[in-house]
């Protein structure tokens, strides 16, 4: 069930995957023949010690980057199958990504920034202007929307970057270490969020997160080690 309607149901498959970095002639081996698949409506936590392959796991299954071997599909879509051209198209489609310095553009309202996504749709001036207020009423902001980041507490920025996230009613929303630079009760108030997004509108979630708190709301946990998944 999407947020403006309803969506099929979508898979996430990874099959043999693997991702080395290069430095000169070295090879840096990262994430080893992983396999993973996620239907649609699951929260998995992605757990595992920093520099175990978290993130680049994430940008993998966000067409931020590509594989060294194997197949990403998402959505029905082999990603290595579409040109870099397609792909950003594909992104701002199919993937929310909630970053933990919440990324948004300080000269630009809550308003604006929930925007802008959107700006690279089809969608008409008066659509996006829905779509805005419908996610920043559901992260519980619609009386900030006018704010700038700089007038906003930590726990609001993330609150506006995950509206943001939502705003394009994406397929699969990413979250890097969402809580990472929240207090405890701001850093509750997100995973809250997060759970709600996941139990009432069936959004599917991966968060690579160190906190806990966070892997007790997901429905699996998934932990990463020397480049390989448990």
């Amino acid at each position: 069930m999407s947020i403006y309607g309803e969506r099929s149901r979508t898979i996430v498959e990874i099959e043999a995957l693997s991702k080395s970095y290069f430095r000169d002639s070295l090879e840096i081996p990262v994430l080893r023949n992983l396999n993973f698949s996620l239907p649609e409506g699951e929260f998995v936590a992605l757990m595992g010690p920093s520099g175990s392959g978290k993130t680049t796991l994430l940008n993998l299954i966000a067409g931020i980057d590509r594989p060294t071997k194997g197949k990403v599909k998402v959505a029905g879509t082999d990603l290595a199958q579409l040109s870099e051209g397609e792909l950003a198209k594909w992104r701002a489609r199919h993937i929310g990504f909630i970053f933990q310095f919440y990324n948004l553009i300080p000269v630009l309202t809550a308003y604006e920034n929930v925007e802008l996504p959107l700006l690279l749709t089809s969608l008409s001036k008066s659509e996006r202007k829905e779509h805005v207020e419908t996610a920043l009423g559901i992260v519980g902001l619609s009386d900030r929307m006018h704010h700038y980041p700089r007038q906003l507490s930590g726990g609001q920025e993330q609150r506006v970057a995950i509206a943001r996230a939502i705003a394009t009613d994406p397929t699969l929303i990413l979250a890097d270490e969402p809580t990472g630079d929240l207090d405890k009760k701001s850093a509750e108030e997100i995973l809250e969020l997060l759970s709600r997004l996941n139990s009432e509108f069936k959004k599917t979630i991966v968060v690579v997160t160190h906190d806990p708190r966070a892997a007790e709301k997901a429905h699996t946990k998934k932990h990463l080690d020397k480049g390989e998944l448990s």
